[in-house]
């Protein structure tokens, strides 16, 4: 991400004749000695109003203008009650803010636009959730494309809701249940289900409303939640479609066992960790021989499993043993073949592999391939079953440590070894997960996968940032069937039911209920027919798979909200779940509904910490939304983390949290500015002079003075780039772009030339025309943020006059105003020449308060506008308006004068005598001059050294020759200037 500075630019919006009374003098903070990226001290980032007494002295004979301490009539809705700004914008004001958004129904798509709806649906946190910057960052980004797109006009849905969260909600419970002596098991299924909504009904609106803080602007009259009767019903009608298309199946395989929890836990609920373990080396007797071969393991209770010995074919180690049979240790005497395969890595351990493939996903793939048995020696609470015959029963650990002691013994053991492990852990327990056959229900995925392949090659969906199109198409390329249900009972529980007494595999009943699957069993089995439910729960992820139609009304696909929003325009959600969830709605969605369920999707990346780790508790870097809400803003953190890069990860610093506070304080102050230097709103005659300028025609523009010309033109330029911008989803290139016209362009150039306009005397018109481009440019920067900061630019509108309507329902910025090009160069031209003064002021140590004389020399042309803006140019750089000259040649006095070229065809000449003390400033750098080359003198000394040159340290010795050069330019600097002065000095003489 790019890093903004918030103190990028020449001047603090105080303005430079004001530094006087700002803090940043007292510093001694020199402002003109900056250039345009140069940083300011926090201390100047307040916009000061100007005071009498920091007035400069040619302004002293004018009037004070009637509008400087004028108020604007605060909007009559009782919520945002005083246009008189405070010091800051207050945080607290946020959900004042947000209650009355909501309260006022904006949130709502208008049933009035007639376009072509814009409609997300949030991924749904769990119920159990606190809020993290996991969902900081995806609110953030959909926001910003609600807030957007409502402005632009379009029926605007975002979809809120919170997933049920099978194992994590369950697992609450129980804990909960445990600190009250009771069990789930005692309790029984009714009574446990009814204690865990209890608990979602009290606590199952926090997340809820800690989302609300970010400022989503959800339709939260349509808020689902995964378990309610709408979605469980949808939930329903897709097991029944799907198992009637012969794309749900039961059988055995192998999944991911959690033995604590006691259920199949889905890829996505088992997290990989390094973690030191140990390599265990063992013999197996080659059967009818005295030969052994040596496998190399990390988990030896798994032997009791093998139902192979492998070798790679390419070995010439055990190609002689490839067809025989092993001996199993501790099985008494149990005989597996020696295989070969090039599965087999030559040199990992000692080249030997033993095959358990009821307890390693790769052995299980080989067994399949080759026909192997599958044998499963675990219980399903992790303990070792009969198989493993003396060690039955005892937990899988336990069997470790005795079994090695048993080799060891038995003179099996060779030896073990530290081996570094990934171990695979359950992200709810944090218990090791155990590979295991178990009986489950699985979808059939390979015609589902060629679907989703064919949606996005022929366009139907468009994937952001384009990259991760080849990760979605591998992982569809090569996807395995879906492990569904789960062994819980909080969730959709299986549609199925079995009959009493029978136990074939097609003997159960596929129902929406229980009263119809009595009857389907009755009409295939007799009346005396008993049923019973399956006890599992499916998967949290099927119904999260269905959310983008499930919540729109889905099976009812003549319900208005399915007819009008589906399809959904855009999907955003992480990267990081790209294939757990994403695919798999692409997948039901086409399959369910005949349609894709969106056309976009949207991928951000991680949110890590400053050093670019990943965020967890054990590393004790877990940044709280909410703690940073409650010190920065949410504004702040929003625009912090909004300028990010699609699809890449965000290292998240209190450096640019605070950064940005600053640019909402700046913002804040910037308004401030505005609102105090209009008229007041019973002064019908100069708001009719305001509201008679516009700036929507060419003629209009070209009638502008330079600064209002250029910042108009710019304000046109930027609204058409960053509307292109939003439209591409390219969200840190907005706020980049926004950021900088506000801070330089408007903050720190047109707002200190505006000064100009409002406090000078005569007619009102100038002032006049001031107000109006202030408001009309801070009102679009208010527009053109407010998707990224919500809160503070609401604010900001309200207090504005004249406001009819909220600004998160006001329109968009008009593209493709005009500007003038010409101008935004002259102006570029008027820039330079400021600059350039600045610095010469700073380099000579100039009086912050002292107005200096100056010569401008260019072409006629440019002398024409540069001196047309003569009062504006001398209160940014502080020069004497009865001594600003302007001419096509340099002057008579040019050898007396420190010469500057701002840009080719444009030169100023400042006369020295009225910038220093030229007698003075020759005694200070005669004395400076003669310490530099004291140094210089003594650097090159040292360098002259063969003894140090050879024998010190080929950095230090660098070192000394870059002071050494440093030095001696800035000894010819030195003399130059001496030299100038010296002349000057003759030449007055």
């Amino acid at each position: 991400m790019t890093s903004i500075s918030p103190h990028k630019q020449t001047m603090a919006l105080c303005g430079p004749f004001l530094l006087s009374s700002c803090p940043a003098h007292r510093l001694k903070f020199n402002p003109f000695l900056l250039t345009k990226h140069s940083p300011l001290p926090s201390s100047t980032l307040s916009l000061c109003r100007p005071s009498l007494t920091s007035i400069s002295p040619w302004q002293f004979n004018r009037p004070r203008p009637r509008f400087f301490a004028a108020s604007v009539a605060a909007p009559e809705n009782g919520v945002f009650p005083s246009s008189e700004l405070a010091k800051s914008f207050d945080f607290s004001a946020e959900e004042r803010i947000y209650n009355w958004w909501e309260s006022q129904g904006y949130f709502k798509p208008s049933v009035h636009r007639g376009s072509e709806p814009f409609v997300l649906s949030m991924p749904p946190p769990n119920v159990t959730g606190y809020l993290h910057m996991g969902h900081a960052i995806f609110v953030t980004l959909e926001d910003i494309m609600v807030r957007y797109h409502r402005m632009k006009g379009r029926p605007t849905l975002w979809i809120p809701g919170t997933d049920h969260a099978g194992i994590a909600t369950q697992l609450v419970v129980e804990k909960m249940l445990q600190s009250e002596g009771m069990k789930r098991t005692e309790m029984g299924r009714d009574d446990f289900i009814n204690r865990v909504w209890e608990w979602k009904e009290k606590h199952g609106a926090r997340i809820t409303n800690q989302i609300k803080r970010l400022g989503a602007s959800c339709d939260w009259t349509r808020e689902h939640f995964t378990l309610d009767e709408q979605l469980s019903r949808a939930v329903i009608e897709a097991f029944i479609k799907l198992h009637d298309k012969g794309l749900i199946y039961q059988g055995s395989y192998l999944v991911n066992w959690s033995p604590n929890l006691q259920t199949a836990v889905s890829d996505l609920e088992v997290e990989y960790s390094e973690e030191p373990g140990t390599l265990y080396h063992i013999n197996y007797r080659v059967a009818g021989g005295s030969d052994f071969l040596t496998i190399a393991t990390t988990r030896p209770e798994t032997l009791f499993g093998d139902v192979a010995i492998a070798v790679n074919p390419d070995d010439d180690r055990y190609s002689k043993y490839i067809g025989k049979m092993a001996i199993v240790p501790m099985t008494y005497g149990r005989h597996v073949p020696i295989i070969s395969d090039k599965y087999v890595d030559k040199d990992f351990g000692t080249g030997v592999l033993k095959i358990s493939p009821g307890h390693d996903h790769n052995d299980y793939i080989l067994a399949r391939k080759l026909g192997l048995p599958i044998l499963n020696v675990m219980n399903k609470d992790g303990t070792l079953n009969d198989v493993a015959g003396l060690y039955c029963g005892l937990d899988r650990f336990e069997v470790r440590k005795q079994l090695w002691a048993d080799l060891e013994e038995t003179g099996l053991a060779v030896k073990k070894e530290p081996h570094t492990l990934r171990v695979p852990r359950s992200q709810r327990g944090g218990e090791i997960i155990e590979p295991l056959v178990s009986k489950q229900w699985f979808v059939n995925m390979e015609s589902l996968a060629e679907k989703a392949l064919h949606a996005v090659h022929k366009g139907e969906i468009t994937i952001m940032p384009e990259r991760f199109e080849k990760i979605y198409n591998h992982w569809l390329s090569n996807i395995k069937d879906w492990c569904i249900s789960r062994q819980l009972w909080w969730g959709h529980r299986i549609p199925v039911w079995y009959i009493e007494g029978r136990s074939g595999e097609e003997d159960y009943i596929v129902a929406r209920n229980e009263v119809e699957a009595l009857e389907k069993a009755r009409e295939k089995y007799g009346e005396g027919v008993e049923i019973y439910q399956d006890p599992d729960v499916l998967d949290t992820w099927f119904s999260s798979a269905l959310w983008p139609f499930s919540t729109l009304g889905w099976p009812n696909e003549s319900s208005e909200d399915f007819k009008r929003f589906y399809p959904t325009t855009m999907l955003e959600t992480g990267h990081d779940i790209l294939f757990f969830w994403v695919a798999r709605m692409v997948m039901m969605g086409i399959e369910l509904t005949g349609k894709v369920p969106f056309s976009n999707i949207y991928l951000h990346g991680l949110i890590r910490d400053a050093q670019g780790r990943k965020m967890s508790k054990t590393l004790g870097n877990v940044i709280d939304p909410l703690d940073t809400i409650k010190e920065y803003g949410t504004d702040a953190l929003r625009f912090t983390l909004a300028l990010g890069t699609a699809g890449q990860d965000l290292n998240l610093s209190m450096e640019r949290l605070t950064a940005n506070k600053a640019f909402t304080n700046k913002l804040w102050n910037a308004g401030k500015f505005v609102l105090q230097n209009l008229p007041s709103q019973t002064d019908a005659s100069a708001w009719e002079a305001i509201l008679a300028h516009k700036f929507d025609a060419e003629e209009s523009l070209l009638r502008l003075p330079l600064p209002e010309r250029w910042v108009v033109s710019e304000l046109h330029v930027l609204t058409d780039t960053v509307t292109a911008s939003y439209d591409k989803y390219f969200f840190g290139d907005v706020g980049r772009e926004v950021y900088d016209f506000f801070w330089s362009d408007f903050a720190d150039w047109y707002i200190e030339a505006s000064k100009a306009r409002l406090y000078q005397s005569g007619g009102n018109s100038t002032a006049s025309l001031a107000q109006a481009v202030l408001l009309y440019v801070f009102e679009n920067i208010l527009k053109l943020l407010h998707p990224f900061m919500p809160f503070v630019t609401e604010e900001l509108w309200q207090a504005l006059p004249n406001r009819k309507e909220a600004l998160i329902i006001s329109s968009w910025p008009q593209t493709s105003l005009p500007r003038h090009a010409n101008s935004i160069r002259q102006f570029e031209n008027f820039q330079a020449l400021t600059r350039a003064i600045r610095n010469a002021r700073a380099e000579y140590s100039v009086e912050p308060a002292k107005r200096i004389s100056a010569w401008i020399v260019a072409n006629k042309d440019v002398v024409q506008y540069i001196s047309n803006e003569k009062e504006v140019l001398a209160l940014l750089s502080r020069l004497d308006t009865e001594n600003v000259h302007f001419a096509t040649s340099p002057p008579g006095e040019a050898n007396k004068c420190v010469h500057l070229v701002a840009s080719e065809g444009l030169e100023a000449y400042l006369p020295l005598a009225d910038m220093v003390d030229i007698s003075a400033e020759v005694d200070r750098l005669s004395k400076r001059l003669a310490k530099m080359q004291t140094e210089y003198e003594g650097l090159v000394a040292r360098l002259g050294s063969p003894k140090f040159v050879e024998k010190a340290p080929e950095d230090v010795v660098r070192g000394v020759r870059e002071k050494a050069a440093e030095a001696e330019e800035k000894i010819h600097l030195t003399k130059k200037r001496l030299e100038l002065l010296r002349s000057s000095a003759l030449v007055s003489q």
